[in-house]
């Protein structure tokens, strides 16, 4: 019996199956989660995240117009976000959607509607969105701290469309800004500078 258990364990590391998602403590949660956002920002944004039983919570209140979301302990690699507050109501639309079950098109399908209905809002001057990542590697799980991030940038401006701001629909260039999504609620401007 012991043998059939051990064999299973090997099979289990060799396939790369994960025993038990491990949930920071939240003090942690929230040191690398605030790396996304401007220094200035980070003392008094407020920060979602997991509870020990891996349901997403509020796990600080900010007193700034900032949120940040601390990284998603189900997925691979580290990957930290903070946006200005005028965008709360357009991420948690998506993040309520995402709970139901609903896949990308039907999320942007019901947002479009919902926004030009003027049932969700969304902010009416350009709101940005910090994305930091990294890889496990570089993480230390103990002081929150990632060595060798990336981040990248997304402004959101509302049926914004190339000819209305000069952008182009594909960078030409490693770093180039450009539009995605023209045209519609979720417009934005992609800044992802060069990788070193």
């Amino acid at each position: 019996m012991n043998r059939i258990i051990f064999s299973f364990a090997l099979l289990c590391a060799a396939f790369g199956v994960k025993a038990q998602t491990v949930i920071s403590p939240e003090d942690i949660q929230i040191k690398t989660a605030i790396l996304a956002a401007p220094s200035d920002k980070q003392a008094a944004a407020k920060v979602y995240g997991y509870a020990a039983d891996g349901t997403f919570k509020v796990l600080r209140n900010g007193t700034n117009d900032f949120v940040c979301i601390a990284d998603d302990p189900t997925k691979d690699g580290i990957n930290v976000s903070c946006y200005h507050a005028d965008l709360e109501p357009f991420m948690e639309r998506g993040r309520v959607l995402t709970k139901e079950g609903k896949n990308q098109k039907e999320i942007f399908d019901i947002r479009e509607k919902e926004v030009k209905s003027k049932k969700l809002l969304m902010p009416n001057q350009p709101a940005t969105l910090y994305s930091f990542s990294g890889s496990a590697e570089n993480y230390d799980s103990k002081t929150g701290a990632l060595k060798d991030g990336y981040m990248r940038y997304v402004v959101y401006i509302p049926f914004a469309t190339a000819e209305s701001t000069g952008l182009p629909l594909k960078p030409d260039m490693p770093g180039m800004p450009w539009i995605m999504d023209p045209g519609t609620h979720r417009a934005h401007i992609m800044i992802n500078p060069a990788k070193k």
